[in-house]
């Protein structure tokens, strides 16, 4: 299987809702890696890695978000994969 790298901005009321939480809950179980952070003008940065179709998933997914988000922009761009993570983790701060 293919594998590939997104890295997405999540506009909208994406803070408050538990979004990277179930972020992390919905990539663990996809088995993908990488991070989710809030970032300082209210969107949601994320960062997937794993087989092209499971990143494909995440990604439709971060277009609803959980209950209670309402997404109104995805900014998806598409990287090469580079195996940098172990796990998928929730980032907290802005560097």
């Amino acid at each position: 299987m293919e594998k590939g790298r997104v890295h997405l901005i999540i506009a909208g009321f994406v803070q408050g809702v538990f979004f990277r939480a179930g972020t992390r809950e919905m990539a663990v179980g996809l088995g993908l890696t990488g991070w989710v952070r809030n970032l300082p003008d209210g969107s949601v940065e994320a960062v997937f890695e794993g087989t092209v179709e499971d990143i494909k998933q995440a990604v439709q997914w971060c277009h609803k978000g959980p209950p209670g988000s309402r997404v109104t922009k995805v900014d998806e761009k598409w990287q090469d994969y580079a195996g940098e993570f172990k796990g998928f983790d929730v980032r907290y701060g802005y560097g």
